[in-house]
């Protein structure tokens, strides 16, 4: 019988889409007891949304330091703790949560800075502990797919990288005092960039995880459409691979008519793929001189990687919610076999800590470069 872990939620209060993603996966095939969580900078609006979600009065707390002080004197202290703050206050509380023991699901960004990631992956690392970063689309079954198939040297050498992320959410000019919405256009709040560091990393990331290959350097033009706002609200990247691929990246949060918008297409020499969140459980695979053919999540044949990321039957769609989940089930394994001294195979398929430096590096190099008309930048 497989043991459930307890789970402590930082962030992700009432009216977070966020808080409620983590909530619904980390509880989808009941490997996790939502036990403890800290949810509000206003305490007592937090601990009455903790109360109203289940928690115990114990457990409900006005901060997460109280959270991290309480919950570590507990013989039955948490065994995950997933941060859902700002991007500013991410390092403080993961570091915290890391020097006390506790394994930590972070959102992205990782940091602000590459230096503070790194000093969360040493510390990690010197500890025995899981330190993994939410992005979260790497679970979906058919993007471990696409990953399988690249692996497998079925698209030959990689060419060229496509990746997008370009939605409209933040075109709305009279929406900038939206406090949900300003803070990502604050440096003091997300650092050196907004929309690269919000949704394009994600679009990063899934170039990386899929084809296997990082960023060598890269070249890039932030642009701030709405008036007034300190930080991009749309960058185009041209990105050069340590695998000698090139890529090319567009992120938005102005583009009106793009409703979610990541995609990511991958060409090789011996074909080609694509995949679009917006239609998860497809996958595009164009073999070199044959039609396209559409692979769907849940028949037969896919990688067993694919086949173990889906949950039903094939024309039943999946979404976010079980896509987060995977990863929530993959840090399970991973987490309950280190607790018996075991190594586990799913480390190879999360996001962990290496990924948010990688990521971050990225986006400093970008920012760089943009502020000085796109000149190339080396990582």
């Amino acid at each position: 019988m497989v043991q459930a872990l307890t789970w402590g939620l930082i962030g992700g209060g009432q009216g977070s889409q966020i808080g409620d993603a983590h909530r619904f996966a980390a509880r989808l095939d009941g490997l996790y007891r939502f036990a403890a969580g800290a949810l509000d900078i206003d305490p007592a609006r937090g601990k009455a949304f903790a109360r109203d979600l289940g928690l115990a009065e114990e457990r409900a707390y006005g901060s997460w330091q109280e959270m991290l002080e309480r919950e570590s004197a507990r013989s039955d202290r948490l065994d995950l703790v997933t941060v859902a703050t700002p991007n500013a206050t991410h390092f403080e509380i993961t570091r915290a949560f890391l020097e006390r023991g506790f394994h930590v699901f972070c959102e992205k960004p990782l940091t602000t800075t590459p230096e503070e990631a790194e000093a969360l992956a040493a510390l990690a690392s010197s500890q025995g502990l899981i330190l993994a970063v939410n992005f979260g689309y790497s679970g979906y079954a058919m993007v471990r797919q696409a990953r399988a198939m690249v692996r497998a040297g079925e698209l030959g050498r990689i060419r060229l990288i496509v990746a997008e992320f370009a939605h409209g959410s933040h075109a709305d000019a009279a929406n900038a005092d939206n406090p949900r919405i300003r803070w990502r256009y604050d440096p003091q709040q997300a650092g050196v960039s907004s929309v690269l560091a919000d949704a394009g990393i994600h679009a990063l990331h899934l170039a990386s995880y899929v084809t296997g290959q990082s960023v060598a350097a890269v070249s890039a033009d932030f642009v701030s459409c709405v008036a007034g706002r300190e930080l991009e609200d749309d960058a185009m990247l041209q990105l050069r691979y340590d695998g000698g691929a090139v890529g090319r990246l567009w992120t938005s949060a102005i583009a009106i008519g793009q409703v979610h918008g990541l995609c990511i297409r991958v060409f090789g020499e011996q074909g080609g793929l694509r995949w679009h969140q917006e239609a998860p459980d497809q996958l595009h695979w164009t073999p070199l001189g044959a039609p396209t053919q559409i692979l769907e999540r849940g028949a037969a044949g896919l990688s067993p990687e694919a086949s173990r990321a889906s949950r039903i039957t094939l024309g039943h769609p999946e979404g976010l919610i079980a896509a987060f989940g995977n990863i929530y089930r993959d840090l399970h394994d991973a987490i309950a076999r280190r607790g018996r001294g075991e190594d586990s195979a799913r480390l190879a398929e999360l996001p962990l800590a290496d990924a948010g430096v990688e990521t971050l590096r990225v986006v400093h190099a970008a920012a760089e470069s943009a502020r000085n008309s796109g000149r190339w930048v080396e990582l």
